[in-house]
């Protein structure tokens, strides 16, 4: 049975992502390794947008304790690509967030994954924390069923 590949429309947050020259390897596609840079793109821009967690002066940030990336087809420089974002979960410390690139003009990604993290006490980084209620109505919008398998 064919693995599912996400498509546009299974998201509902996009940032705009321009690959670099420098996001190539020498196969001439973007590397594997910088998919991760355009995950947590989409995720802290969407977070700064809320300017509801300030990793500065809130008592609250969150910290990355899972990630994986699933590549279906190659993305080269000089892609635009569309980062789709969307909320599978959100516990009572962590939120699921996952991601789909997208080239321009492709409607299934060439590249998903998701993105944990969890929130914890600014200075300590180290006892857990509620995820804030003001971050929780934020995600709202973007909640979806958790993807398949």
């Amino acid at each position: 049975m064919p693995k599912y590949i996400p498509r546009r429309a299974d998201y509902r947050h996009f940032t705009t992502v321009p690959t670099r020259w420098a996001d190539q390897d020498a196969l001439r596609h973007v590397n594997n390794a910088v998919y991760y840079m355009y995950f947590d793109t989409a995720v802290a821009g969407f977070l700064h947008g809320t300017g509801i967690l300030d990793g500065h002066h809130s008592e609250v940030t969150a910290v990355v304790v899972e990630t994986l990336c699933r590549h279906h087809a190659p993305a080269f420089f000089p892609d635009v690509l569309a980062v789709g974002l969307r909320v599978a979960s959100i516990g009572t410390s962590s939120i699921r967030y996952e991601i789909g690139i997208f080239r321009e003009g492709e409607d299934t990604a060439c590249a998903e994954g998701h993105f944990i993290h969890v929130h914890v006490d600014r200075r300590e980084m180290s006892r857990t924390r509620p995820v804030p209620d003001a971050l929780r109505a934020a995600l709202v919008p973007l909640m979806v069923q958790p993807a398949p398998g």
